[in-house]
């Protein structure tokens, strides 16, 4: 058996940490996994996760944005998560199509069914089993975001192009309760973890 799972979550969540987190966990549980990341995942999908973050491109259109972003998951569909999954291999993968909606659709107001119409394309039937949303307030998220350093193209943005990128994510969350796992990323790290292990228990046991 091989299951996808993606992280999903605004800025300051803390994707990183615990995407470590439950790679350790599952690989404990004697499963190979693949972990990887969007944008990216690829040598030509990191050249491009380069150009989608750079702070210097400020007249990125945002039709040209979401193209990028489906450009660099076809190939890491093609390059790694299609032969792992085929493989009976785990993938774990740090953001995915849902980012996609939540950012280019809520953020930047694109409509979803074009959003839709290109993820058909480029997955055909291939979607998570299981997404874990990391979600924390904006405000606080973007607390913790700028203690990381130099902020991205994306982290340039004004809250209000977070906010609904937060509301788009508990929109679909709410919409596919039987994929997602809400997790309460404002907890302590800790708490956090708990939360996260309770889930992947329940889906190891299946």
């Amino acid at each position: 058996m091989s299951l996808f799972i993606t992280v999903e979550g605004g800025e300051g969540g803390g994707k990183s940490t615990n995407m470590i987190y439950i790679a350790d966990y599952l690989k404990a549980k004697g499963y190979e996994v693949v972990e990887t990341r969007e944008p990216g995942g690829t040598a030509l999908g990191e050249k491009l996760r380069n150009l989608l973050l750079d702070k210097n491109i400020s007249n990125m259109d945002c039709s040209t944005e979401l193209l990028l972003m489906f450009a660099t998951r076809a190939q890491h569909i093609a390059e790694v998560i299609k032969p792992a999954l085929d493989a009976g291999k785990w993938v774990l993968c740090d953001r995915f199509t849902d980012a996609t909606y939540a950012y280019q659709g809520g953020g930047r107001n694109i409509p979803m069914e074009r959003i839709a119409v290109l993820e058909d394309w480029v997955q055909g039937e291939l979607r998570p089993d299981l997404t874990l949303l990391l979600d924390i307030p904006v405000e606080e998220g973007m607390k913790r975001a700028t203690l990381r350093g130099e902020k991205d193209r994306f982290e340039q943005e004004q809250i209000s192009f977070f906010e609904r990128v937060r509301q788009r994510y508990l929109a679909m969350a709410a919409q596919q309760p039987n994929r997602y796992r809400i997790i309460n990323a404002a907890q302590t790290l800790e708490c956090v973890q708990s939360d996260i292990k309770q889930v992947l228990e329940e889906v190891c046991c299946q």
